[in-house]
């Protein structure tokens, strides 16, 4: 018995989707070295929320340049970037889970409003740093007669990210 045309008709399609949504990934250079544990990368990358508003961006500006396996990126996008090459492009979505976490509704400071600049607003972040001497932002979020009330939380937990990256150089890990 062969299947209906419209049982095939869906799966030729997404099978299609898949196989467009793959060719947009430039293809590496067989010559050049892979992204792995230790290796210096110099990436290019567009920042987007999942709405589509772009938060950062370097393009024609200095690359981002990381040693891969140190945590200096978010997780989410070094995991995606493990094996890519030099020339390679790709588009990355991270969970707040591998970026920035997700909210976390008992970071939250409240501190003396004489502690905070006379002129903070709600909305207003400020800079400063913890009992480790770290250095830490607050978002103001609420102002109250004697009390300012602060959210410790990074500006992006909580954030779906999308990455679009393009891989600049790899210089392998040396290996000594």
């Amino acid at each position: 018995m062969c299947p209906s045309r419209s049982l095939i008709s869906p799966l030729l399609s997404s099978v299609l989707l898949f196989a467009l949504q793959a060719s947009a990934q430039t293809q590496p250079d067989a010559k050049t070295s892979p992204i792995e544990e230790g290796s210096v990368v110099r990436l290019e990358y567009t920042l987007t929320d999942d709405g589509g508003k772009v938060i950062d961006s370097n393009k024609g500006k200095d690359p981002l340049v990381f040693t891969q396996g140190r945590g200096q990126i978010i997780r989410g996008l070094e995991k995606a970037l493990l094996g890519m090459h030099e020339g390679e492009t790709k588009h990355v979505t991270v969970l707040p889970e591998e970026a920035y976490g997700i909210q976390d509704p008992k970071a939250v400071l409240e501190l003396p409003k004489d502690r905070v600049p006379p002129d903070v607003r709600v909305g207003t972040w400020l800079r400063g740093r913890n009992q480790n001497g770290q250095h830490i932002q607050a978002l103001v979020k609420e102002i109250k007669e004697n009390i300012v009330v602060l959210d410790l939380n990074h500006p992006l937990a909580g954030k779906t990210l999308i990455f679009d990256v393009k891989v600049l150089s790899v210089t392998p890990a040396k290996t000594d």
